[in-house]
């Protein structure tokens, strides 16, 4: 069955554990993105190495290639890809926003036009749940419509209710799923009274886990940090709190320290890709000649494969040349580096020391000699 077992809380700042079926999943968690059934650059026992409890797949990509019906018939998203741990799914709102001039929006849902080959499809709450039941995922979400920032009161508003009326046809398309869980998504943009009327109206309708949706839309990262000094307070305490895609060190950091559990973002393997590393002083450019002749790791206490094994030296020279050893190395790091920051959040809220844990992490950041992007 499907539980969350909240443990300690340090201030605002919680940790606890998600127990499904398929495995528990440590709070805070951070959710490796496997866009298309795959984290680009990595294999599954790999993404585990680096401390993943579980993974984020996406209904809108998979739905277009190689099809959810296809991913059924052969024997569901984990047996597909190869990861037998969870999988939570995003219902697709977030990227069909992203058409806006390929989209048409109605009460029913959303018609639009494939970006892989101009084929047209409708997605409604009731298919988003359909498709992310034939990929099996143990975490579904809410088919939500997600306003991009900024953007009129009215139009948040507008936005956010049809969000609720499209999670109560979420939740009756759902079902009974023993096992699996239903998360709602909260929406109002950075409007307070928007957030309170979306919980309120989650609540009613009763979910499994609560996600902060529309942010990291634009708003920036104070505009943000704003949003969360309430939001995450407007959920239930006893269900897990999810905010989507994201995100930077700093705002995984912030996110947790006001009471969320849950986070998903590229950045790691999206950055490992274009030779930027996350290091616990900062970030590294590896295409910079200053690593060319470099005989350290990355970070000199990273236990990852890439810092135990590699130079910056080497780093820099098989991104230079376009190998693709460089974007399995600087991944590998980015999703390690990532999972540390989680296992160092979760002792500290256990033991009571968030803040001291927090405030070492902004200087260890602030003192390094490593310049950011």
């Amino acid at each position: 069955m499907f539980s969350f077992d909240l443990q300690a809380t340090d201030g605002l700042a919680r940790t606890g554990v998600i127990s499904t079926p398929r495995g528990d999943i440590r709070t805070p968690a951070f959710m490796p993105v496997g866009t298309a059934a795959t984290v680009k650059a990595m294999l599954p026992g790999s993404v585990r190495a680096t401390g993943a409890d579980i993974l984020l797949g996406n209904t809108y990509h998979l739905m277009l290639r190689p099809g959810a019906e296809r991913i059924a018939r052969l024997g569901g998203l984990h047996a597909f890809m190869n990861w037998d741990r969870p999988i939570l799914t995003d219902s697709g709102g977030f990227q069909v926003m992203s058409l806006a001039d390929l989209r048409k929006l109605t009460e029913k849902g959303v018609t639009f036009r494939s970006h892989v080959d101009g084929a047209r499809h409708e997605l409604t709450p009731e298919r988003s749940m359909e498709i992310q039941r034939l990929l099996g995922s143990d975490i579904v979400m809410c088919f939500d419509e997600c306003p991009a920032l900024p953007a009129t009161d009215e139009a948040v508003a507008a936005s956010m209710r049809l969000s609720m009326r499209w999670a109560e046809r979420s939740r009756t398309a759902f079902g009974d799923r023993p096992g699996h869980a239903l998360f709602g998504i909260q929406q109002g943009g950075v409007t307070r009274d928007l957030r309170a009327e979306s919980a309120e109206a989650l609540t009613a309708i009763g979910f499994d886990g609560y996600a902060i949706g529309g942010l990291a839309v634009g708003e920036g990262q104070s505009a943000m940090f704003g949003v969360l000094d309430y939001a995450p307070g407007m959920l239930p305490a006893d269900k897990p709190r999810y905010l989507m895609g994201v995100g930077k060190p700093d705002d995984i950091v912030g996110a947790v320290a006001r009471g969320v559990d849950m986070m998903d973002c590229v950045l790691p393997s999206r950055s490992g890709r274009t030779g930027q590393a996350f290091t616990r002083r900062g970030t590294v450019n590896i295409k910079n000649a200053r690593h060319a002749d470099d005989p350290r790791p990355l970070d000199e206490e990273c236990t990852c494969p890439t810092c135990t094994g590699y130079s910056r030296a080497y780093l820099h020279h098989v991104f230079r040349a376009g190998e693709i050893i460089s974007s399995m190395l600087l991944t590998w790091h980015n999703l390690h580096y990532f999972q540390q920051i989680m296992d160092g959040m979760r002792g500290a809220i256990a033991e009571g020391r968030f803040a001291q844990w927090q405030a070492a992490f902004h200087a260890g950041r602030a003192e390094g000699d490593i310049a950011p992007l």
